[in-house]
């Protein structure tokens, strides 16, 4: 049995496990002063990157759907591996779609990535507005009309001023829907999203309890997030002590309403 046969068998058929994972391009990072003496890894191959990804994979491989942020799409520094398919492929992940958000060209592909053991019914891509390019979102969507489950990956500016543009943007999109998952580094704490009131407007801020994600040695900062709309209920909340990067993982378990329920045999299907 492959190992995305045996995650499938073992999921409840009313729930989803998702996680989101800012990856820093397979850097690890420990203590503050790595962002100095490891900072040429943003540029240059390091011969342990393959094998923290290996690691990575094994950590992915019970979850249905995983967000990934700061992953390289394939260049000098990732050793040419596009590390979103190489993910997929070890992790047993049938199927993935990579967003490139800033290209540098041979030496960095800054990309945000979705690994799914659904069919995604439609996947699009959007450049999130801001001072600087580089920021984005995917929107995956399973199933079709109302029933839909609307996913979105996203990577939010470090700055206040380009964050409320993009949250601005991202609650446009969300607001007309009806099952929404929002997951990925927003680079902001519940407190600035709960002062962002049309964001709040169209995404019920859930789940309550912020999940400490950063700085992964000593994390004290809720910058990463799974945010549901009100037709999805978790069920559990998870921050994993798994040191790969300057962010911990985030996972939770989703309940999905009945109507959801019916385009998920289709969506498993390889």
């Amino acid at each position: 049995m492959s190992r995305a046969e045996a995650a499938v068998s073992t999921r409840q058929c009313d729930h989803l496990r998702l996680l989101t994972f800012n990856l820093q391009v397979g850097i690890q990072t420990s203590a503050y002063h790595h962002y100095v003496t490891r900072s040429w890894q943003h540029l240059l191959p390091h011969p342990r990157r393959l094998g923290r990804l290996d690691l990575v994979s094994e950590v992915l491989t019970p979850f249905d759907i995983v967000g990934l942020q700061e992953v390289d799409g394939g260049s000098f520094r990732s050793g040419n591996v596009n590390q979103v398919e190489y993910l997929a492929r070890h992790a047993g992940f049938p199927h993935h779609y990579q967003q490139l958000n800033r290209n540098l060209g041979r030496v960095a592909q800054h990309s945000n990535g979705l690994l799914s053991r659904l069919r995604p019914t439609h996947i699009e891509e959007h450049s999130l507005p801001g001072t600087l390019p580089g920021r984005g979102a995917i929107h995956a969507r399973f199933g079709d009309g109302e029933a839909a489950l609307h996913l979105f990956v996203a990577h939010l500016a470090l700055s206040h001023r380009g964050r409320v543009r993009q949250l601005d943007y991202l609650s446009e999109l969300i607001q007309p829907l009806q099952h929404v998952v929002v997951m990925g580094d927003l680079n902001c704490t519940p407190e600035q999203l709960h002062s962002h009131p049309r964001f709040c407007a169209s995404l019920p801020l859930h789940p309550v309890r912020p999940a400490l994600s950063y700085p992964s040695w000593q994390p004290r900062r809720a910058l990463d997030h799974i945010l549901l709309s009100e037709s999805l209920v978790a069920d559990d909340i998870q921050v994993l002590d798994q040191l790969f990067s300057d962010h911990l993982p985030i996972a939770i378990n989703i309940r999905l309403p009945e109507a959801c329920q019916t385009w998920l045999p289709r969506a498993h299907k390889p």
